[in-house]
């Protein structure tokens, strides 16, 4: 896994949790927040999911 894979699941990670606090302490903004920080993270996953696959084909 390279730096964007990880930060990536991290920041998903983070963001589950977020959302969660939020519904239990019945605050849309911070469901909202984690639903954010969620995508991010999934984003910057996937863009490190790229970087992964450019390297793996360089090496062949």
């Amino acid at each position: 896994m390279n730096k964007n894979q990880v930060k990536g699941v991290a920041k998903d990670i983070a963001g589950k949790v977020q959302e969660k606090t939020g519904k239990l302490v019945g605050s849309k903004e911070q469901q909202i927040k984690g639903l954010s920080k969620q995508i991010s993270g999934k984003m910057q996953k996937g863009a490190g999911d790229v970087e992964q696959a450019v390297d793996d084909l360089n090496k062949h």
